[in-house]
């Protein structure tokens, strides 16, 4: 018998050590391992000086995270032109004020913002297995899954009045302006398609008049909103909720983008194509995770500096 049961018992207790070891890495280090990625799109007008723009995006911030407070409020020193904030900023109702704390310094620019799911209710402790099997059925948000009941409510209206008194404009289903280095920057917004409050014929129309730049701005990457913005015509579209996947495969990328954008583009820079329109694609990779699952791997949380410059 000890022969019979003796290999497995031993491969069974490596593969425990490599799984404890994977999620010790996962949660206590690359979690908390935050990135600064730079990216260049040539959207700009021919002459125009470049502008320097920081995406922060899928915070979810929880009391007590001091490195990542302390991480983002340092991203002021990039002294961007504007900052772009893409949604899912809480993963705890009484984190407010220390997310307000964290971007305080980036509130002195100025910024725009759209709202996602997380920053509207509390996550709810979930079976992973059960979340990546959904994903794989096409089950995403209210767009695949019966009403969420007994949910958490954020206290969202705290958050959002900080955010317009520094003078952040809200998108949700509406259009902004900002000016930046004599450049005057457009930008139209949805409210999350995560939770079907995306609302695009509010705001269809395509850009502005008059604007040197109209830019798209969405928290989940969904397709019919993708396709609206790219088919009246933005040249840059702006977005986030994936977490880059969280927890992908080294040398092959993600499993799931918890919408139903296809996983080549769960983050960085892409193209999105409708008839003969073609725009950008920015999906950020955020700096968060759900409270509940708060690990990632190969996949370091983030946020962006988009360098945007003249087109070629």
């Amino acid at each position: 018998m000890r022969a019979r049961y003796g290999v497995p018992l031993k491969v069974t207790a490596v593969g425990a050590a490599v799984g404890a070891a994977g999620l010790v890495y996962a949660a206590g280090f690359e979690a908390r391992s935050f990135r600064l990625r730079r990216i260049t799109i040539p959207v700009l007008p021919h002459g125009a000086r470049p502008l320097r723009v920081l995406q922060v995006s899928d915070i979810h911030m929880v009391s007590g995270q001091r490195k990542k407070r302390a991480w983002l409020q340092s991203l002021a020193g990039l002294r961007p032109d504007f900052v772009v904030n893409t949604g899912d900023n809480l993963s705890d109702p009484e984190a407010v004020p220390e997310l307000l704390d964290a971007l305080g310094p980036l509130m002195e620019f100025p910024g725009v913002y759209v709202f996602g799911s997380n920053d509207y209710y509390g996550p709810k402790l979930r079976n992973p297995v059960r979340y990546l099997l959904e994903k794989t059925q096409g089950k995403h948000g209210l767009n695949g899954n019966a009403p969420a009941v007994d949910v958490v409510h954020n206290p969202w209206e705290p958050m959002r009045d900080a955010f317009d008194e520094a003078g952040w404009l809200n998108l949700s289903n509406t259009r902004g302006r900002i000016k930046a280095d004599g450049l005057e920057i457009a930008f139209t917004g949805l409210d999350d398609p995560h939770i079907k409050r995306d609302r695009y014929a509010e705001v269809a129309g395509g850009p502005e008049t008059g604007a040197d730049l109209s830019i798209g701005v969405v928290h989940a990457p969904y397709l019919r909103s993708l396709d609206a913005f790219t088919a009246d015509g933005y040249p840059l579209i702006l977005a986030g909720h994936t977490h880059g996947g969280q927890l992908c495969i080294p040398f092959y990328g993600a499993l799931v983008t918890n919408c139903d954008l296809d996983t080549d583009r769960v983050k960085g820079l892409s193209g999105h194509t409708v008839g003969e329109q073609r725009s950008y694609l920015h999906v950020s990779a955020g700096c968060g995770t759900n409270r509940y699952t708060p690990v990632r791997f190969a996949c370091p949380p983030e946020a962006t500096l988009l360098t945007l410059t003249p087109r070629d």
